[in-house]
């Protein structure tokens, strides 16, 4: 199932973790936020003017493929593996 604009930020970031990395890449500070539970993915992307297209489309591509998400993160990460 894809993740679409009318799902919940909370919803998406706990089914999908590796989604996270993509929120924070985008500047956008939903992680423990309280209106997480009650924000679209449209509405967050409205509040911090990032383009839901776009945004959408990353979530999605890393849901698909967390691993690849995961090898890009290791490699920008300035201390080794990350782990």
């Amino acid at each position: 199932m894809p993740i679409a604009s009318n799902h919940l930020v909370d919803d998406v970031m706990r089914q999908w973790p590796v989604t996270i990395r993509v929120f924070l890449d985008h500047k956008m500070r939903c992680i423990g936020c309280p209106i997480a539970c009650f924000h679209t993915v449209d509405d967050a992307c409205r509040e911090h003017n990032v383009d839901s297209g776009k945004f959408l489309a990353e979530l999605n591509e890393v849901a698909r493929d967390p691993a690849r998400k995961s090898s890009r993160i290791s490699a920008q990460w300035p201390y080794g593996s990350g782990a």
